[in-house]
């Protein structure tokens, strides 16, 4: 710490020549002169102290791996999916007999193994068509983040530009090898697909045009039409077979209609050499209800569901994963259930129970203990509900931030358990100081319900007898921590002095 704060002192030095003068030197120095200054009585040099990441880095380390904790890693064995992974075998053999397989829709929760299971299978299928040299590809798209027809779209086809570039420029390296060993021997011409050098000539030259005419889609700005025909196009190049991946395929539904989904379930009628399979996930189950019945039957020709782990099952893939993701002997015998029956009480989440034993993990090298032990996992556990509180407060709309302001500036001046008539009070005393619409009193209501939904307040009705009925609030999140999360919020950001707001409650 002494090494660190004199670096700022001299730093100060450095840019200003005042920072650290003594008097005596102040009244004394000319203008021009550099300060009379020991660096020595500033920073602290002993040869002992240590830089910012030495301390840090002296423990022994608790992980081996820890990208093995981590959902994006698809593990080389999957527990407990044995059965939903060979269905979806099952189901896609036939793209390695050059045949289209049916379209795929898989179902679950959060956290129960469906993307890992299904990019596992992905995998095999890909290294096994290699193997028995069967064009067989698959493209993963998660529609989340890309959840518009244009973007699927674009992305799709600039992947199949890519590739066939690669496929054209090993092609056009070969020819061009094969012309230049022609035109040095004519009689090689004759083991080839070609009757003269002519005919090589015109091979390489469509080769070098069919490069040049695939332009790759920018990620706007084009008409929807001509990007579809782009991907159709570039996907027909060549002969293969593809399967497309569709994560979280209802939130593209949600955003952007079914028009992605017809187009993609009807292109196989109009492809000369290529076949398509769509693979659908969703957490959704009911999302098929809001489509097209035609898009519903060709997409749903499958269906696959995974159920949620149990306890017991979590404590098997976690144990899985930790005797790769930590070094031997780091986990005390009462991590791994602990872990197991957090997430367990979240619908059997498998990727809750990692984040928390990877977060443990984390917490217990930041303390440069030599094991993780039972009260990490409590303190990850509370570090991860905290990190989920700021990601659903910090993504609300405005209105419900205001709502949500209203009820913490009625707590934290010593009124609990408020009703919705309080609540609409300061709430539209905040909407006029940051000049926001004003919704109607049962808007608001609505917008507690929606904030109780969401575990941030608890709403419960109490009858107040011949006076009718209200809804009592309270907090269920940590005040501080939601206020500043609110606070940073430009809009809200503005309220300089919010408490005088409070007096609202009097006012009726």
């Amino acid at each position: 710490a002494g090494r660190t704060g004199g670096t700022d002192d001299a730093s100060a030095i450095e840019n200003d020549g005042s920072a650290s003068r003594t008097p005596s030197s102040t009244d004394g120095a000319s203008e021009g002169t550099t300060p009379d200054v020991d660096l020595d009585d500033v920073v602290l040099d002993d040869g002992d102290s240590q830089g910012l990441f030495d301390d840090l880095l002296s423990g022994e380390p608790i992980f081996e791996n820890k990208e093995v904790l981590r959902p994006s890693y698809t593990p080389h064995e999957l527990p407990h999916r044995t059965e939903q992974i060979n269905q979806m075998a099952t189901i896609l053999v036939s793209a390695l007999r050059g045949e289209t397989p049916s379209n795929i829709l898989i179902y679950g929760k959060t956290g129960t193994g469906k993307t890992a299971s299904a990019k596992f299978v992905s995998q095999e299928l890909e290294s096994t068509s290699q193997k028995y040299d069967v064009p067989c590809e698959v493209e993963y798209i998660n529609c989340e983040v890309t959840d518009t027809q244009y973007r699927v779209l674009a992305q799709l086809a600039n992947k199949f530009i890519e590739k066939n570039h690669a496929l054209i420029d090993d092609r056009l390296d070969r020819v061009r090898d094969l012309r230049r060993e022609v035109a040095e021997d004519p009689a090689r011409l004759g083991s080839t697909e070609f009757e003269s050098l002519d005919a090589v000539e015109s091979h390489v030259a469509k080769l070098e045009r069919d490069r040049e005419e695939m332009e790759t889609v920018p990620m706007t700005g084009w008409p929807t039409d001509r990007v579809y025909s782009t991907f159709f196009d570039a996907v027909d190049y060549h002969e293969r077979v593809v399967v497309i991946m569709l994560d979280e395929i209802d939130k593209l539904v949600e955003k952007s209609g079914d028009d992605t989904l017809y187009n993609l379930s009807r292109m196989n009628s109009e492809l000369d050499n290529s076949r398509i399979s769509i693979m659908g996930i969703s957490n959704d189950l009911k999302f098929t209800d809001f489509l097209d019945p035609r898009v519903k039957s060709s997409l749903g020709e499958e269906e696959i569901v995974f159920p949620p782990y149990d306890a017991n099952q979590l404590r098997d893939i976690l144990q899985h994963r930790s005797d790769v993701a930590f070094k031997g002997e780091a986990l005390t015998d009462d991590v791994i259930p602990l872990c197991a029956a957090f997430a367990a009480q979240e619908h059997g989440d498998a990727r809750r129970a990692l984040d928390l034993l990877r977060t443990a993990g984390e917490l217990a090298e930041r303390s440069q203990a030599d094991t993780v032990e039972e009260a990490h996992v409590r303190q990850a556990q509370d570090k991860i509900e905290l990190d989920r509180v700021v990601e659903v407060v910090r993504t609300l709309p405005t209105q419900s931030k205001i709502v949500l302001f209203s009820i913490i500036l009625l707590e934290k001046n010593g009124v609990h358990n408020v009703n919705t008539g309080e609540v609409f009070n300061i709430y539209k005393r905040l909407c006029e100081e940051i000049d926001a619409d004003v919704l109607t009193q049962r808007r608001v209501t609505d917008l507690i319900s929606e904030l109780d939904m969401l575990g941030i307040v608890n709403a419960v009705v109490v009858s107040k007898g011949r006076y009718g009925r209200t809804k009592e609030i309270s907090l269920s999140v940590p005040i501080d921590e939601t206020e500043a999360v609110l606070l940073s919020d430009s809009r809200l950001g503005d309220i300089e002095e919010a408490t005088p707001f409070v007096q609202a409650r009097f006012d009726n």
